[in-house]
């Protein structure tokens, strides 16, 4: 049963709110002063709280930093009848997660709760789930903190808990390989093999008793039986890495075998059934090989069920001080060698470089630079980056970029208020002679927006 906390000085307002509370199925403790309510926010594990806005001895915005400072995840909702935008975004700044005025829809109030709990409790197993995959000593080296790479390690942490067929999406060298591993180590099969198979590497008339095996006497040099891959990986995971360069006659075996979890190894008279998860994993770009025939249509929905894109390192620019800093380390330790730092004029020239082959290119680098350090200092001379190529956007003025972020602002504010001006002070808490200054800055029409 979920634990709510109300707080409000009106002893009338706190039964009210407790009865109907209780009886759609919440636990209800109420206080009336900020003082009990800190003693049970102390005390107590909660769900949800609902503070009002004004209290005889204080204020809700200050009890509610007082409650996050020993909760900070708790959802609470703000109520009030000082129904200014000041207050309402005040609240939200602070970390309110929603807004009501007084006199209230109690409706809203039920929907407004069961959301926030739904949305702490998700907020809150995506935490669990992603500090196991910092935490796994097999998956360590998955190193990121750009928005990026926070939504691939999100996707990957609720992937790892079903059983769902995984595609992983990349260029080469961003780390699908990696993103496989972490998605075994978090699974329910993580005790279960994980198998992996290059399928680029693998010439095409060997593919298929590299899969599923043969027995004995199956073609000539067929001297013993042989175990394929797939019932290897019986129970646990396998990994079809570059799967999009499997030849179309060998994608329609590995169709079958896939739907129905049976197949026949090379010269067997006896099918062979399996349990296995598939991720696989391609550089091209699967969505046009399925336009132009070079991939089956119903292989790609059967293995694309759950897709992760994999980002290249120039779209997350903010990761790489912290890869460098980590393959500093490895490769100091590796060559034995006391590696302290790198100047910052050669951390500009990896920022600055396109990095064609992404994480796996700049660990290279870094790797030569310290194997011909003299000293303890990288320097800008030491990095040897072969067709360096700068992206001039990676370093934008901070002018341009504060003139393009509030252009297109108020681009999409005024397509979500449909150029209505009021509507879109409250939405962006600015007053309505800001934001019409801002538009004249722009040169931007809000009945332009209204006609569209």
């Amino acid at each position: 049963m979920n634990r709510l906390l109300i707080v409000d000085d009106d002893v009338n307002i706190l039964k009210v709110l407790k009865m109907r509370l209780e009886s759609e199925g919440y636990q209800v403790e109420t206080a009336s002063d900020i003082a009990h309510a800190k003693d049970l926010a102390m005390k107590n594990e909660y769900e949800l709280a609902i503070l009002d806005m004004k209290f005889s001895g204080g204020s809700g915005i200050e009890l509610m930093k007082n409650i996050h400072e020993i909760n900070r995840d708790l959802p609470i909702i703000i109520l009030t009848a000082y129904g200014t935008i000041e207050s309402a975004v005040e609240a939200m700044k602070e970390g309110a997660y929603i807004y009501l005025t007084k006199p209230f829809d109690h409706r809203e109030l039920i929907l407004q709760i069961k959301n926030g709990i739904e949305k702490s409790n998700l907020s809150r197993e995506v935490k669990r789930l992603r500090s196991i995959i910092n935490q796994s000593h097999n998956i360590q080296n998955i190193i990121g903190c750009s928005e990026a790479m926070k939504q691939v390690f999100d996707v990957t942490a609720m992937a790892a808990q079903s059983n769902s067929n995984v595609f992983i999406s990349g260029e080469s060298g961003t780390g699908k390989g990696m993103i496989a591993r972490a998605l075994h180590q978090l699974s329910e099969r993580k005790d279960k093999p994980f198998v992996s198979l290059n399928c680029a590497a693998i010439p095409e008339n060997l593919l298929e008793s590299e899969l599923f095996g043969f027995e004995k006497g199956a073609f000539t040099g067929a001297v013993n039986n042989k175990k394929g891959l797939f019932l290897q990986a019986d129970k646990g995971m396998i990994f079809l890495d570059e799967v999009s360069e499997i030849p179309l006659p060998m994608q329609g075996k590995l169709l079958k075998a896939l739907e129905e979890k049976e197949f026949y190894p090379l010269g067997a008279q006896k099918s062979v059934q399996v349990d296995i998860r598939i991720v696989s994993a391609s550089n091209k770009n699967i969505e046009k090989e399925v336009e132009e025939g070079g991939f089956r249509s119903d292989l790609f929905y059967r293995i694309h069920v759950i897709p992760i894109r994999m980002p290249p390192l120039r779209e997350r620019r903010e990761d790489i001080p912290l890869l460098v800093g980590h393959f500093l380390e490895k490769c100091a330790v590796k060559m034995n060698k006391q590696i302290k730092n790198i100047t910052p004029q050669a951390l500009k020239k990896l920022m600055v470089h396109s990095w064609p082959g992404n994480v796996r290119e700049l660990e290279n680098v870094i790797e030569f630079a310290v194997v011909m350090a003299r000293e303890d200092v990288i320097n800008e001379d030491m990095l040897v980056i072969t067709n360096q190529k700068t992206d001039e956007s990676a370093f934008r003025s901070f002018r341009e970029s504060k003139h393009d972020f509030e252009y297109n602002y108020l681009v999409e504010l005024m397509k979500i208020s449909k150029g209505n001006v009021s509507q879109a002070a409250k939405l962006s808490g600015k007053y309505r002679a800001d934001l019409y200054a801002l538009l004249e800055k722009y040169n931007l029409n809000p009945l332009k927006f209204r006609q569209k």
